[in-house]
């Protein structure tokens, strides 16, 4: 199985232990990432605000890159994916549009046809392509006793997806599959806020409290997530958040990528723990019983 890989900035820098995650998950699995060559940022939300013919031009340079014996491309984070599989589909539905955005590439050499390019996310990628029987085969570190939430946000389940928009189960069942207890919750599919946290900070607080309550008072503790900006904010915003409203939420944000190569047998520093600002390795030393993150970079 071979895909062309669209990493994004987010995975280069502050979201590098979902990269490294994805990249070991996928070697162990089986299947092949070829990163396209000189790719470029998707413009994340605010490009289009700006432009919509410009912004969506810069992103169909990526489809246009990736290489012609190749025909489906992985992108993990969520904002990537969305933006990714949105300029494919209106290209696809508005054909007048299409031509434009080409005569813009035309200028870097390049062409790309919709549709030729099937995008997806890593999560439906492993849940397809991969499935249940391989998965629970190469399964050596069953994750009994973990009670995971998985939390999908509001982008991968919104452009087009096989699984429920309202009430996605594919993290579920593959966590199932891993022996890890899922914690069913109705906050799995709200919006982290984005970067609502530069523009209004309670608003973007009050969102974040909501979705950590939902999943800690349900007996979560850890929360999975399959997008950088969803992590930050759970993560990074997480002690402000319990400060403001005087509560002692603490719940490690992780990328399901990095649980899943645990129950796979991977080593927990190359799947990139220890870089959470919540640390992880408390729940997981409890858990599952073993001094998993001893030697997991500071």
């Amino acid at each position: 199985m071979k895909y062309a890989y669209y990493p994004g900035c987010s995975l280069e820098y502050n979201a590098l232990a979902y990269d490294v995650s994805v990249r070991k998950v996928a070697d162990l699995l089986g299947f092949t990432l070829e990163e396209i060559d000189d790719w470029n940022c998707c413009g994340a939300t605010e490009y289009f605000s700006q432009d919509e013919l410009t912004a969506a031009s810069v992103i169909a340079r990526n489809l246009a890159l990736v290489e012609p014996d190749v025909d489906q491309l992985v992108a993990p984070c969520a904002a990537c994916y969305c933006n990714l599989i949105k300029v494919d589909r209106l290209m696809t539905n508005h054909p007048a549009t299409g031509e434009k955005i080409n005569e813009a590439l035309a200028a870097g050499n390049l062409h790309y046809q919709p549709g030729r390019v099937r995008i997806r996310h890593i999560l439906d990628m492993i849940y397809e392509d991969v499935g249940e029987a391989a998965i629970r085969q190469k399964v050596v570190r069953p994750l009994t006793g973990l009670k995971v939430a998985p939390y999908y946000g509001c982008q991968v389940v919104r452009p087009i997806t096989a699984d429920n928009t309202e009430y996605p189960t594919r993290m579920d069942e593959l966590f199932t599959w891993l022996g890890a207890e899922v914690i069913d919750y109705p906050a799995k599919t709200h919006c982290c806020g984005g970067h609502m946290t530069q523009i209004s900070e309670l608003q973007a607080f009050e969102l974040i409290r909501r979705l950590l309550h939902s999943a800690v008072s349900r007996g979560a503790n850890v929360i999975l997530c399959a997008c950088p900006m969803c992590q930050l904010n759970l993560d990074a915003y997480q002690g402000r958040v319990a400060t403001h409203f005087k509560t002692n939420l603490r719940v490690p944000i992780l990328y399901f990528t990095q649980v899943l190569g645990l129950a796979l047998g991977i080593d927990a520093p190359s799947l990139g723990f220890g870089k959470e600002i919540v640390s992880a390795e408390p729940v997981l030393e409890a858990t599952l019983g073993t001094t998993l993150l001893q030697s997991a970079p500071s």
